[in-house]
């Protein structure tokens, strides 16, 4: 059983272990969607809810689940929550949800969400499995929403569909082709190691 804070548990997701540009997990859909900021934020959302609450399934249930198959059952929990959201999208939202296409569905395989199962949830209470996958989706959600305003913003000059920069401007066409992601990525987790050890060795 974890003894580890709301606090700890907070730092470590946005900061010292971030999925991203720690554990480097999940970065299809940094490719996929984050030259549109309105599909990052609906697609960040979407693994926010399914990680709190797959996660707090499987917390709830881990006694109950024999462990030669426990990565089936938490692979099925994580689909049950994803088609929930496909089907919201698709029954609110089917321009966006056409928009994401296939990506909405590809969750289900999303590391960060299984990893926190296994890592976390799979040993530890209901309501901390919660706030850790709440928080582990924000620290997701906080990169590609970071690297989407960069990309829409120099490749579109406008922000989740609202013009910001005049007509005068030039829109970076390699921004909203799948290598400026690459590019993005890499240098936010160039400065964030950077950072780290710097004050590491203060």
């Amino acid at each position: 059983m974890s003894s580890e804070t709301p606090v700890a548990v907070l730092k470590k997701n946005l900061w010292t272990d971030n999925p991203i540009f720690v554990q480097i997990l999940g970065i299809c859909s940094t490719l996929a969607v984050t030259n549109d900021l309105t599909n990052t934020l609906i697609m960040t959302v979407a693994v926010i809810f399914v990680t709190g609450l797959s996660n707090t399934t499987v917390s709830l249930l881990k006694t109950l689940i024999p462990r030669k198959v426990r990565m089936i059952v938490q692979t099925l929990i994580i689909a049950f929550y994803v088609i929930i959201v496909d089907i919201a999208l698709r029954a609110y939202m089917p321009e966006i949800s056409k928009a994401l296409g296939p990506y909405v569905g590809l969750i289900i395989t999303n590391c960060i969400i299984m990893g926190r199962a296994e890592a976390f949830a799979q040993s530890n209470p209901p309501m901390l499995a919660l706030w850790d996958g709440l928080t582990s989706g924000v620290g997701y959600m906080g990169v590609l929403v970071l690297i989407a305003i960069i990309r829409e913003l120099l490749g579109a000059g406008s922000l989740m569909g609202y013009q910001i920069f005049g007509e005068g401007f030039t829109t970076w066409t390699i921004m909203v082709m799948p290598p400026s992601a690459f590019f993005l990525l890499g240098s936010i987790i160039w400065a964030a190691k950077t950072i780290m050890f710097k004050k590491e060795e203060a």
